[in-house]
Parts: structure tokens; sequence; C-alpha cells
């Protein structure tokens, strides 16, 4: 729980986060804002990925190996796994 509520903290810094919610809707709320942002607001996108420091080459290639899924579901995918990554690296070093 206390993983979860940090994911909902560290998200809610790109995105409107209203209440905890689970990571399959963390997910599925960050695939409908990516897909709005793909198709409307590019640089925005980039944007919050840089920020959230999403590598790239690796979301390049996650993109071109994952052609079958949606980008958007790609993408938030790749940024929640960074997210949680951060979420680990902070924990291992605040002990």
């Amino acid at each position: 729980m206390e993983d979860l509520k940090a994911l909902n903290t560290i998200v809610s810094k790109d995105f409107e986060v209203e209440e905890i919610w689970s990571e399959a809707e963390i997910k599925e709320r960050l695939v409908q804002a990516f897909a709005y942002l793909l198709d409307n607001d590019i640089s925005k996108m980039m944007n919050i990925l840089y920020r959230a420091d999403v590598d790239e080459e690796k979301l390049k290639s996650l993109l071109i190996n994952n052609s079958e899924l949606p980008s958007a579901e790609v993408i938030a995918e790749a940024y929640l796994e960074r997210q949680k990554e951060k979420i680990e690296t902070r924990k291992k070093y605040s002990r």
C-alpha cells in the first residue's frame, strides 16, 4: 500500500490524481492521457517524459518491438515503470 501511495504521489506531479488509484487504474488513466497528448500536444507529452526521465532510446525500442499495441499504452507502461524504479531507488537509499 505504501508503494501504491508513493506511485500516486509521483504520478500526480504530471497528471491530476484525485484519490488513491490502483496500479491498473493509474495505467488506464495514463493510457488515456498519453493518447490525448499524442493527438493534441506532443511537446507537452515529450516534456512529461523528459521530466520523468524516461529513456528516449528505450522508449523508441519499446514502440518498435510492441508495434501491435497502441503507442499510448506502450508509452504509459514505460512512464509507469520509470516511476516505479524511482520509488525503489528512493526506498533503497532512504534506509
